[in-house]
């Protein structure tokens, strides 16, 4: 099996073009960068480490490597409403948060987002798990199309 770099890439830049432009942010891939980072590392530690390995064998190569970035399998951050979320994704936002999420309203819209395009990209019964071990709150802003 030879790995084909320039594959990855293409299919990684695909992705943040996607994402930037469903995010508003056509012409700043490094912010909605740094929204997907912060948000995929507040999903990861709401979800088992048996369903984070399920999701990683479905997503492209760039993808896997951003959701496993600092990974500390025993680091949870478990929220049972949806404004801890939001603490924890200005948490793996660091020192851009504010800058990069304006209100906390943006989090949730990312969150929403950045959610209907992975569906695109994972199976709907990968979502459905993943769904199944979110708490409620967060669970309610992965519906399968975006309302606005």
């Amino acid at each position: 099996m030879s790995l084909d770099f320039e594959k990855f890439a293409q299919k990684g830049n695909e992705f943040l073009n996607e994402i930037a432009r469903e995010l508003g942010h056509a012409h700043d891939r490094d912010k909605a960068g740094r929204k997907l980072r912060a948000i995929l590392h507040g999903m990861r530690d709401q979800i088992t480490i048996e369903e984070s390995i399920q999701l990683i064998a479905q997503l492209p190569m760039f993808l896997k490597a951003i959701y496993v970035d600092n990974w500390g399998l025993n680091k949870k951050n478990k929220i049972n409403h949806l404004n801890e979320f939001i603490k924890v994704v200005k948490k793996y936002d660091v020192n851009t948060a504010d800058h990069d999420f304006i209100n906390d309203d943006e989090i949730l819209i990312a969150t929403e987002v950045i959610f209907f395009v992975l569906q695109r990209y994972i199976s709907e019964g990968e979502m459905e798990h993943i769904k199944a071990v979110l708490p409620m709150d967060l669970k309610k802003l992965l519906r399968n199309e975006i309302a606005y």
